[in-house]
């Protein structure tokens, strides 16, 4: 009979199930939605600071970069500020020639800032569900040695 495992579990096991995330085609979405938030983080500084926290970067599509926003009236700043966006994009090494605004139904989020963010944002509820998902595979990897 084995003994009970323990529930402490190694610091490095977040940084290992994210390695697994995406060390394979399965982690494209995921590699996607960092490149596109990094893109957002930097164009962001770019744009006028009250049009900075009403929109977001919402893809990249070739030479064509496509923004989410909260309202009509956001929008159509938005648009005034094009060719502002465009010569940004194209400063950081994007090939843009036009941009796109979309209204969303609800409120794009506004990107935390490294500063803002803390060991609180993310609920204990998910934190357990990820230490057990590690623990059953750490389980199969230690039965398969």
């Amino acid at each position: 009979m084995s003994e009970p495992k323990s529930s402490v579990r190694s610091r490095t096991a977040p940084k290992q199930a994210l390695d697994a995330a995406m060390a394979d085609k399965a982690g494209n979405p995921l590699r996607r939605a960092l490149w596109l938030d990094a893109l957002d983080r930097q164009l962001r500084p770019h744009l006028p600071p009250a049009l900075a926290t009403r929109c977001r970067l919402a893809n990249v599509d070739g030479e064509h970069l496509i923004f989410l926003v909260e309202s009509p009236v956001w929008h159509a700043k938005v648009r005034l500020a094009e060719n502002q966006l465009i010569d940004a994009a194209r400063s950081i090494g994007l090939t843009v020639t036009r941009v796109t605004v979309k209204t969303a139904t609800a409120p794009p989020h506004s990107p935390v800032r490294n500063d803002q963010r803390s060991s609180h944002a993310v609920k204990e509820a998910t934190h357990k569900g990820l230490r057990d998902a590690l623990a059953a595979l750490e389980d199969v990897k230690s039965s398969r040695s």
